[in-house]
């Protein structure tokens, strides 16, 4: 298929730099497992992959990536939960030592979000109930703010919202409290190419980056 056929030729290039030029690395991790030390929740946005964005080798990120990068709150039953199977395979199993939420600038999801508040619900079955998770993002948006602002409040405040349901998980909070596991709001700038971090002493989110 001619979609695909870039794919195939950006593997062999990944073949013949980790299996022919640098066989050490993936002989190290197969024969040892996996032991990232940071959980990245992201976007699916095709523009934000986070190994691309933070330019990192395999084995040291263990990814999620949903609409909006949003973290469900603690809601076990009978339902399906890949995200929080995830979390808890990353948090309990792989012992991470953080968990970066990351969010970024023209989030769909978020405008999704936005329509919703103006009453405006797309005829989806999923995605509409979704980003209701980060229902109360939307108080952030204040009257007078441009499209511009409005998107960066929400998209900022859902990060927040992801931290507080992150901690809603027991173990979360139990690892957390302990010291072991340390929770982060990133916010990527498409336009800019900045990064910024919420820095919970200041209350605001700061460039990191």
């Amino acid at each position: 298929m001619p979609g695909t056929e870039s794919l195939v030729a950006g593997f062999r290039a990944f073949r013949a730099t980790y299996f022919e030029q640098r066989p050490a690395l993936y002989e190290a991790l197969v024969k040892e497992g996996q032991h990232p030390e940071v959980l990245m929740i992201a976007c699916s946005d095709s523009r934000v992959d986070p190994a691309l964005l933070l330019n990192t080798q395999p084995g040291e990120l263990f990814v999620v990536r949903n609409v909006a990068n949003l973290v469900p709150p603690y809601q076990p039953g009978s339902h399906y939960h890949g995200t929080s199977a995830a979390l808890e395979f990353a948090v309990r199993d792989l012992q991470v030592r953080h968990a970066v939420v990351l969010g970024h600038s023209g989030c769909g999801g978020m405008r999704a979000l936005r329509a919703l508040r103006r009453g405006i619900r797309p005829e989806r079955e999923f995605i509409t109930p979704w980003v209701s998770i980060a229902a109360e993002a939307g108080e952030q948006v204040e009257d007078g703010q441009s499209d511009a602002e409005a998107e960066r409040a929400m998209e900022q405040a859902a990060l927040q919202v992801s931290l507080r349901n992150l901690r809603s998980f027991p173990w979360v909070r139990e690892r957390e409290a302990s010291g072991e596991l340390m929770l982060h709001a990133w916010w990527f700038d498409l336009r800019s190419g900045e990064l910024w971090a919420h820095d919970e002493a200041v209350g605001a989110f700061v460039r990191i980056g």
